[in-house]
C-alpha cells in the first residue's frame, strides 16, 4: 500500500470530524488540503488545520456545503487537483461528481454511473438480483398506485414495509400490518418521499420481524480487483439511525462471514465498482437480504480500520488516482474486535439537540482507543448541522476485552458545556442483552420504551 504523493492538493468538500479525518490521511500522504467552510464554521478545527481554507457561504448547508458552484469555484481558485466529498452532503450526488470531473478535477469516489444506479433503491435492487444477491421479497419496482401496492402486499403477505425509491435515513418508510393500514401508510410514505427527495415513488418489501443490520465494506480499483474488509453489525439503531456499531458481528459464524463477504465482493466486481462502498443487508434466521449499497465512505469505517489495520481513506485516494490495489483478499487480515459509539450533542434521555459552547474537552486515550472529533475547548457547536460531535472507537483482542476498554474510555470522556449521549452509551453497553450480543434493529427502541 504505497505512500506516494498522488495529488498536489485535495479540496475536502465537507466539515467536522470527517473533514479532519480526510485531512489527516492527506497530510500523511504528502498532499496539501483545502478546507471549505460556512460562516458558522469559520473557527472549526478542519479550517484551522487545513493548508488553505475558503468560505463558501452562510450557515445554511444549502447555501454552503450543498452549493456546487461555490465548491467548484473554491477548487479552481486554490488550484486543487482533486475533490473528496467526505460523508453526507455531496458524497452521493451523481450530478456533483459529474461536474467535478467535467471541470477537470479528480473525483475521489465511485463513478457517477454507480452513484446513480445504487442511489435509486429500486434500480439497485434489480441490478443486484440479476447478479445473484438475495433480496427481501417485494415489488419488482415502484408501485403504480394503492391497488398495485395492495396486490403486492397480498402476494408477499403482511406485514409489509413501504420505502421511498430515492430514500434513506428512515424518511418515506412506513409499516402496514393489514390492508386498512396500508392505505394511510402508502399516502404518508409518498408524501414524505416527495418532501425529502423530490420523488414520491415508493416500493414494497416484506417486513422482517427481528432482523440485524449487517454491512460489508468493499473496495475496488480501476483494474477489476475488488476486496472486502469483513462485516460491521449496525443493529443498535434509533429511528433507523445507527448508534453503536461493532466488527465483527457477534451473530455470525466464520463460515457465514466469509460467504457473505465473498458474495458482496463478487457482485461489486461484476458491476466494475471502483472506490469504497458498503453493501447493507438485513440478517434474520441465518438468511441475508440485500437492502442497499452506499457508494461512499461510511461513518463507521473506523471499526473496520481497527480490525484490519488498513487506512480506508488512504486507499480511497490511491484508487481515485488510478493506482491498483496491489493486494488480494488473501492479504487482508482480521484482528480482534472493535466497537464505535457515536457521541451526539443531545440530551441522553430526551434526545433533544444541545448546541452550545464547549467549556471543557478531554478525550480518552490509552491502548486501543481512538477518538475522531473536531471539538476543542472553547468551540461552539453550531445548531445548523448534524448533532454528532465525536466518535469513540475502541479495539480489543476479543469482544470481552473491547467492552471492558469501552467502559473505561466512556468514563474518561469529558465534554462539558453541552448535553451529550455519553451516559446513554454507558447504559446501553451495560445491558445484559448488549453484553451477550443479543440485539436486533428494534432492540434499542424497545429498550427505550421499557425505561420510560
Amino acid at each position: 500500500m504505497s505512500s506516494d504523493a498522488l495529488f498536489e492538493k485535495v479540496l475536502i468538500a465537507n466539515r467536522g470530524e470527517i473533514a479532519l479525518r480526510i485531512h489527516r490521511a492527506c497530510q500523511e500522504m504528502g498532499i496539501r488540503t483545502v478546507a471549505v467552510h460556512s460562516t458558522a464554521d469559520a473557527d472549526a478545527m478542519h479550517v484551522r488545520l487545513a493548508d488553505e481554507s475558503v468560505c463558501i457561504g452562510p450557515a445554511a448547508s444549502k447555501d454552503s456545503y450543498l452549493n456546487i458552484p461555490a465548491i467548484l469555484s473554491a477548487a479552481t481558485i486554490t488550484g486543487a487537483d482533486a475533490i473528496h466529498p467526505g460523508i453526507g452532503f455531496m458524497a452521493e450526488n451523481a450530478q456533483f461528481a459529474e461536474m467535478v470531473i467535467e471541470h477537470g478535477f479528480t473525483w475521489i469516489g465511485p463513478t457517477p454511473e454507480h452513484i446513480r444506479i445504487m442511489g435509486d433503491k429500486v434500480t439497485a435492487k434489480k441490478t443486484v438480483i440479476d447478479l445473484g444477491l438475495p433480496c427481501v421479497p417485494g415489488s419488482d419496482g415502484p408501485v403504480r398506485d394503492f391497488e398495485d401496492a395492495s396486490a403486492v402486499a397480498e402476494q408477499i403477505g403482511y406485514p409489509i414495509l413501504i420505502k421511498a425509491a430515492a430514500g434513506g435515513g428512515g424518511k418515506g418508510m412506513k409499516v402496514a400490518w393489514n390492508r386498512d393500514q396500508l392505505r394511510e401508510a402508502y399516502q404518508l410514505a409518498r408524501g414524505e418521499a416527495r418532501a425529502a427527495f423530490g420523488n414520491d415513488q415508493v416500493y414494497i418489501e416484506k417486513y422482517l420481524a427481528n432482523p440485524r443490520h449487517i454491512e460489508i465494506q468493499l473496495l475496488g480499483d480501476n483494474y477489476g480487483t475488488v476486496v472486502h474488509f469483513g462485516e460491521r453489525d449496525c443493529s443498535v439503531q434509533r429511528r433507523h439511525q445507527k448508534v453503536i456499531e461493532e466488527a465483527p458481528s457477534p451473530a455470525l459464524t466464520v463460515e457465514q462471514r466469509e460467504w457473505i463477504g465473498a458474495l458482496a465482493a463478487r457482485t461489486a466486481q461484476s458491476l466494475g465498482y471502483r472506490g469504497v462502498g458498503t453493501m447493507e443487508f438485513l440478517y434474520e434466521n441465518g438468511q441475508f437480504y440485500f437492502i442497499e449499497m452506499n457508494t461512499r465512505l461510511q461513518i463507521e469505517h473506523t471499526i473496520t480500520e481497527m480490525v484490519t489495520g488498513v487506512d480506508l481513506v488512504r486507499e480511497q485516494i490511491r484508487v481515485a488516482a488510478g493506482q491498483p490495489l496491489g493486494y488480494s483478499q488473501a492479504d487482508i487480515r482480521f484482528n480482534g474486535h472493535s466497537i464505535e459509539c457515536r457521541i451526539n450533542a443531545e440530551h441522553p434521555d430526551t434526545f433533544t439537540p444541545s448546541p452550545g459552547l464547549i467549556r471543557q474537552y478531554h478525550a480518552p486515550g490509552g491502548l486501543g482507543v481512538r477518538v475522531d472529533s473536531a471539538l476543542y475547548d472553547g468551540y461552539r457547536v453550531p445548531p445548523h448541522y448534524d448533532s454528532m460531535i465525536a466518535k469513540l472507537i475502541v479495539h480489543g483482542n476479543n469482544r470481552t476485552e473491547c467492552l471492558m476498554r469501552l467502559r473505561r474510555a466512556l468514563g474518561e470522556f469529558v465534554i462539558d458545556g453541552v448535553d451529550t449521549s455519553i451516559p446513554l452509551h454507558q447504559r446501553i453497553i451495560s445491558e445484559p442483552d448488549f453484553v451477550a450480543g443479543n440485539y436486533d434493529i428494534k432492540w434499542m427502541e424497545e429498550w427505550i420504551k421499557r425505561r420510560a
